[in-house]
């Protein structure tokens, strides 16, 4: 990375080399189209988009790869075999940047996200 304390996403974006930033822009964009009402923040010098006041997904630039961290091992199990080409951790998803930005997967796994967090909310309503 560039630089840390980013204040917003364009921020960070811009922070980027020239190659790396149209990959991120269209990785934001595939999450913003998927689920439009997350907010788009910086969290752990990362963008990150919260919905029901928690994390949804965060995602990163670097030198030779970039990253989609989905904050659930779940999203990360339930996508399993659509993630094979890639490397994944517990909760890492790496994508080579010389391969086409995967959008449709991402986007999947933000809504996937997002049905988690409406549960846990409804849940948590629920309780009180």
């Amino acid at each position: 990375m560039a630089k840390a304390g980013f204040h917003s996403v364009d921020e960070y974006i811009a922070s980027q080399p020239k190659g790396m930033r149209g990959v991120l822009q269209r990785v934001r964009n595939a999450i913003r189209k998927a689920v439009p009402e997350a907010e788009e923040t910086i969290a752990y010098k990362l963008p990150a988009y919260t919905l029901h006041g928690r994390r949804l997904v965060y995602f990163a630039g670097w030198k030779e790869h970039y990253s989609l961290y989905p904050a659930s091992g779940r999203a990360v199990a339930a996508f399993r075999d659509q993630l094979a080409p890639y490397q994944v951790s517990k909760g890492t998803i790496r994508f080579e940047l010389s391969k086409p930005v995967p959008v449709r997967l991402i986007a999947r796994i933000a809504k996937y996200r997002a049905k988690e967090l409406a549960a846990k909310a409804q849940a948590a309503t629920k309780k009180r």
